[in-house]
């Protein structure tokens, strides 16, 4: 229990403030950085290691804010890859976003266009996961949007801050330190609790063996492969449990 909660109660989800709502989704998705800052570090030394110059290497980090792609993009340009194939390699590890996208867009359907704009943007593995705790929880809060931007805009400065000090160290780190485990480990963490149907434990199950199964295809195909089984035995198995 915080100390928060100890002083004052909570005021109810649809009188809660913007600003109680930001601080919410900041404090709900700071644990989580303490595995994906390693991430961005290796990234980081990964980038500079692949020849990719160090303005470059943090601009990927700002513009492309997709750790998976931007991993795949320092081993392509050090493999001489052609643009089109960087390109082409990128949009299908991402492809995955659009069906975030799917389910997070009834939630924000109200919002100006500005708001979807900037929100569509921190929309990323991680802070999808804590977004749609938040958003699927029965707490309905007018601003809760603020709660949506807490959580996108800190996961953004801590990769950014993560691939700095990895573009800084540059190749000082150990070979031998095991920074590339933090991200598996990250993503157990957020979508254990999200498995609460057995629609979901189906879904997961799925993902998981096709993921490994598929885990030597090239460019990240295993990943959308993963992805595409999991959504079909959902799928199935919520139909048959209606």
């Amino acid at each position: 229990m915080s100390v928060s909660a100890l002083t004052s109660p909570e005021p109810p989800a649809a009188e809660r403030s913007a600003t109680l709502e930001f601080w919410s989704g900041v404090r709900d998705l700071a644990p989580l950085l303490f595995g994906v800052a390693p991430y961005g570090v290796v990234y980081g030394v990964l980038a500079l290691a692949s020849g990719i110059p160090r303005g470059t290497a943090m601009a990927m980090s700002s513009v492309v804010f997709a750790g998976a792609s931007q991993f795949l993009l320092a081993q392509l340009f050090a493999g001489g890859a052609l643009p089109l194939v960087m390109i082409a390699a990128v949009v299908l590890v991402n492809l995955r976003h659009a069906l975030y996208s799917a389910s997070f867009a009834p939630h924000v359907a109200h919002l100006p266009r500005r708001w979807k704009v900037a929100l569509s943007y921190f929309l990323t593995d991680e802070s999808y996961a804590v977004s749609m705790l938040r958003l699927e929880g029965g707490r309905p809060s007018r601003n809760r949007h603020w709660y949506l931007l807490g959580v996108g805009l800190t996961l953004w400065v801590g990769w950014q801050v993560a691939t700095a000090t990895g573009i800084v160290l540059g190749g000082q780190l150990p070979s031998s330190l095991p920074l590339d485990f933090a991200l598996p480990l990250t993503f157990i963490a957020i979508v254990v609790p999200m498995i609460r149907s057995r629609a979901a434990v189906w879904a997961a199950v799925a993902s998981a063996g096709v993921a490994l199964a598929c885990a030597g295809l090239p460019y990240k195909l295993g990943m959308m492969a993963a992805s595409l089984a999991g959504i079909v035995a959902g799928s199935l198995a919520a139909r048959r449990t209606r």
